[in-house]
């Protein structure tokens, strides 16, 4: 059987890029670029609460990365590095290798190398926990306090997709193989917006990355701000996977889905073809979905303009049954 070093050895130990130290000793050390801040995240997944338990490996080595990512292009941070934690009930070399497949191809598209991290056995399921490295001049982070009354609200991609795939994963909507099949790849590959971050960087003015559910997030940039909202429920970017399914379900997961990994973000109405231009550039759609009000609070009118009710919450690891 092999020891905890050899699977590090073997799986996660790769060449530091040049200036950097990696795996392999006490702590890892890379430089911070000149004139550059230096932004970090950390993420927990937990087997039974953000994955099931037969999640495909390289999937889940994927997403482990890709929702720390997601919060550097929500700052629009360039990936630097990063460093893992496992917790193992057991040390499966083929699960390890598809983790691994998963974890380095991101890492490898992204620039952003594993520069060390820790490994441990678990009593009971797995644990992984990412933090990542990012640079950005501190002019151009996209911070959540900074949205303005009469901005546009933009959202990058479509909606829904993730919330529709996990409740058929979980049995809360009826099964359907087909639209599993159209939908689940949103939830288990989801793609960071790294370049888009960094391209609307000193052009957006507040940004976030949807893990919640969209009201969720756009109330912490809302609430940091000082501000409110008005969206347009009509123009909000629908998944194509979701036609068919039943107006409330659609609603609950374009409004209240999570896992969705895009960003939701605020600009001047002034520099609307300089958005669609950074966006076209980064080769990500992005879509205007309503206004920054000087009132608190969100409203999400119909196409008549009349307020939705009823409108659904968010993920809360505290508030979910």
């Amino acid at each position: 059987m092999a020891s905890e070093f050899d699977l590090i050895a073997r799986y996660f130990t790769r060449p530091a890029p040049a200036g950097m130290l990696g795996v392999g000793d006490d702590c890892a050390l890379f430089p911070a670029p000149a004139g550059m801040h230096i932004a970090t995240s950390t993420d927990l997944l937990i087997q039974g609460r953000h994955f099931f338990p037969d999640v495909d490996p390289a999937a889940l080595g994927h997403k482990a990365l890709a929702v720390n990512l997601s919060d550097l292009a929500a700052m629009g941070a360039r990936p630097i590095g990063c460093v893992l934690g496992l917790a193992l009930p057991q040390a499966s070399e083929s699960w390890l290798a598809g983790f691994a497949q998963g974890f380095h191809g991101l890492a490898d598209r992204h620039g952003c190398p594993l520069m060390g991290g820790d490994t441990t056995r678990s009593p009971h399921d797995l644990a992984i926990s990412v933090t990542v490295f990012g640079a950005v001049a501190p002019e151009r982070a996209l911070r959540r306090d900074a949205a303005r009354a009469g901005d546009d609200i933009w959202v990058s991609g479509a909606l829904g997709a993730a919330d529709v795939a996990y409740r058929l994963l979980d049995g809360q909507l009826p099964a359907d193989p087909q639209r599993l099949a159209a939908t689940r790849r949103a939830l288990e590959w989801p793609e960071p917006r790294v370049a888009l971050g960094q391209a609307l960087g000193g052009l957006a003015r507040a940004a976030i990355d949807i893990s919640d559910g969209l009201l969720q997030d756009l109330a912490h940039v809302l609430e940091a701000s000082g501000v409110g909202a008005h969206l347009a429920y009509e123009t909000l970017p629908v998944a194509p996977a979701l036609r068919g399914l039943p107006a409330a379900t659609v609603s609950r997961a374009v409004l209240g889905g999570g896992d969705v990994y895009e960003l939701c973000f605020t600009a001047a109405p002034g520099d609307r073809e300089r958005v669609r231009a950074a966006a076209a550039a980064a080769g990500v759609p992005v879509t205007p979905i309503g206004r920054v009000d000087p009132r608190p609070g969100i409203v999400v009118a119909d196409a008549d303009g009349r307020p939705l009710a009823d409108l659904p919450r968010g993920f809360d690891h505290f508030l979910a049954s």
